[in-house]
C-alpha cells in the first residue's frame, strides 16, 4: 500500500535538493503611509492622488515588494473596485515558487471582496444597476468572458478567453493588463484581477453582491476556497445527499469541501492530512471521520470506515502524484474521483487502468465553478450560515505581511485560510 507520508517526504527532500526560502518578513518597498505623506487610506479615485499601491512578484525566490500603481482604470463590462481583504491561496504560491509559469512582474492576489467605486466607459446599464457605485462585492477567480464557447454554453469554469489572456498572458479580454508602475510606466500583469492591491479591475461577470450582513475579511475566501469547493461538488462528483466523501488534504480549499459535503447531505465525511491540527478543525467544520497520513495507511483506513468499499466521492486537494493514486484507490466501484489540488508543471499522476476499466471509476478535474451561476450561491450559504467562514479563516494578516503569510503557507502553519486585510 502507498502511504500519504511518503508524499510528504519526497516533497521535502525535492526542498532540501533544492533550497526554497520564502523570506519571512514584511514587504519592502512603497511603505504603509503611502506617497508624499498621504495615506492609503485616504486615496480617492476622483478628486484624489491617482495612484496606489499593490505587491509585486518579480521573479522566483525573491520577496514581493510593494510598489506605487497608476490607478487602474476600467474599460467597458469591469468595475474598479477598493479591495478589502486579499486571500493567501496556494496557487498563488505555486506562482511564487515558479511551479507555475506566469507572466512577470504580476500583482498575484484572486479571491476578494471589496467597494465599487468606479464603471467603466460604457458599461451596460444593466451591470451599472445590478452594481451601484457603492456596492460591497466579491469576485471570483475565474473571470468568463461571457461570449466564447464554453460561456455560452454555460460552462464558464472552462471559458476560453479566462485561460488564453489572463493565465496564459496576465492580461483582460482586450489583451491589456490595467496595472501600470507610477515610476516609469511600465506593465505589470495580473493573475486574475491581481487583488494584492489597493485597487483592483475585475470584469462585471466575475463579481457578486456581498450581503452587508457579511464581514469583508472572512468573505474574501468565496471567490476562491469555497467557490473551488463548490464546483468540485456540485458539478464535478454531482454529490447526492448521503454520499460518503473523503477529502485529501484539509487546508483552505479542503476544509471548503468538508462544509461543503456536509451541505448537501453527505453521509460520512472523512478528511485525510498529516496535522493534527488541521484535522481537529475539520471536525469542527463537518468530518464525521479523520485520518493522519502519518499514523494509518490511508486507503485502507477509508475502506475501513466505508465497510471495504471505498467512498463514492473521493477530492485530491494537495496536487501531488503520491495523493493523487491515493484518491483514485479510495473510492468504490464506480465512484467518483476529484481531482482539484494544482500540481507542479508536468507532474504525472499514476493510475490502475485496469480497475479503472472494470470497476467503471471516474477520474474527473475540477478548477473552479461558474461565476455568474454558482458565486451568488456560495454567498447564500455563507449568509445563512451553513458555511461556517468563522472557523475556515484562521489567520488574518496585514497588507505589509504578504511575505510573512506565504512563508508559513509553504510551510504548513496555516491551519484553514489566512486573509490579507487591504483596507
Amino acid at each position: 500500500m502507498v502511504f500519504f507520508a511518503a508524499a510528504i517526504s519526497r516533497s521535502i527532500l525535492r526542498r532540501a535538493a533544492k533550497p526554497y526560502v520564502f523570506p519571512r518578513r514584511w514587504i519592502s518597498g512603497g511603505g504603509a503611509s503611502g506617497v508624499d505623506g498621504i495615506a492609503a487610506a485616504g486615496y480617492h479615485v476622483t478628486g484624489g492622488p491617482s495612484f496606489m499601491r499593490g505587491t509585486v512578484f518579480w521573479e522566483p525566490n525573491r520577496p514581493l515588494t510593494i510598489e506605487e500603481f497608476h490607478m487602474p482604470k476600467p474599460k467597458a463590462g469591469e468595475l474598479l473596485i477598493k479591495t478589502k481583504a486579499c486571500g493567501v491561496c496556494h496557487s498563488d504560491l505555486h506562482v511564487l515558487k515558479g511551479e507555475l509559469p506566469f507572466s512577470s512582474p504580476c500583482v498575484v492576489g484572486h479571491e476578494i471582496t471589496g467597494e465599487v467605486v468606479e464603471h467603466g466607459a460604457h458599461t451596460d446599464s444593466g451591470i451599472i444597476k445590478r452594481f451601484p457605485i457603492g456596492s460591497h462585492v466579491v469576485g471570483a477567480f475565474i473571470m468568463p468572458c461571457g461570449n466564447c464557447f464554453f460561456c455560452v454554453k454555460g460552462q464558464e469554469d472552462l471559458c476560453e478567453a479566462f485561460f488564453a489572456y489572463n493565465r496564459a498572458k496576465g492580461t483582460l479580454y482586450d489583451g491589456e493588463t490595467r496595472l501600470y508602475l507610477r515610476s516609469n510606466g511600465k506593465p505589470v500583469y495580473m493573475y486574475s484581477m491581481g487583488g494584492m492591491a489597493e485597487y483592483c479591475v475585475v470584469p462585471a461577470n466575475g463579481l457578486a453582491v456581498l450581503p452587508n450582513s457579511l464581514p469583508y475579511t472572512e468573505s474574501a475566501i468565496l471567490g476562491c476556497a469555497v467557490f473551488t469547493a463548490y464546483g468540485a461538488m456540485r458539478h464535478a462528483a454531482e454529490m447526492r445527499a448521503g454520499d460518503s466523501v473523503a477529502v485529501i488534504g484539509v487546508g483552505g480549499v479542503g476544509s471548503s469541501c468538508l462544509q461543503i459535503a456536509k451541505a448537501f447531505g453527505a453521509a460520512e465525511i472523512i478528511a485525510v492530512d498529516v496535522l493534527d491540527e488541521k484535522l481537529q478543525n475539520a471536525k469542527v467544520l463537518g468530518a464525521t471521520h479523520t485520518i493522519n497520513g502519518l499514523n494509518e495507511d490511508v486507503v485502507d483506513k477509508i475502506k475501513e470506515i466505508t465497510g471495504g468499499r471505498g467512498v463514492d466521492v473521493a477530492v485530491e486537494a494537495l496536487g501531488k502524484p503520491l495523493t493523487f493514486m491515493q484518491c483514485t484507490k479510495s473510492v468504490r466501484d464506480g465512484g467518483k474521483a476529484v481531482m482539484i489540488g494544482l500540481a507542479a508543471t508536468n507532474a504525472i499522476g499514476e493510475v490502475d487502468i485496469t480497475r479503472l476499466v472494470r470497476r467503471q471509476v471516474k477520474i474527473i478535474g475540477s478548477y473552479g465553478a461558474r461565476a455568474r451561476q454558482d458565486l451568488p450561491q456560495v454567498v447564500k450559504l455563507a449568509e445563512t450560515g451553513i458555511f461556517n467562514l468563522r472557523d475556515t479563516v484562521t489567520r488574518k494578516c496585514k497588507f505589509e505581511e504578504a511575505n510573512a503569510a506565504f512563508d508559513d503557507l509553504n510551510h504548513g502553519k496555516i491551519i484553514g485560510r489566512a486573509v490579507i486585510e487591504v483596507m
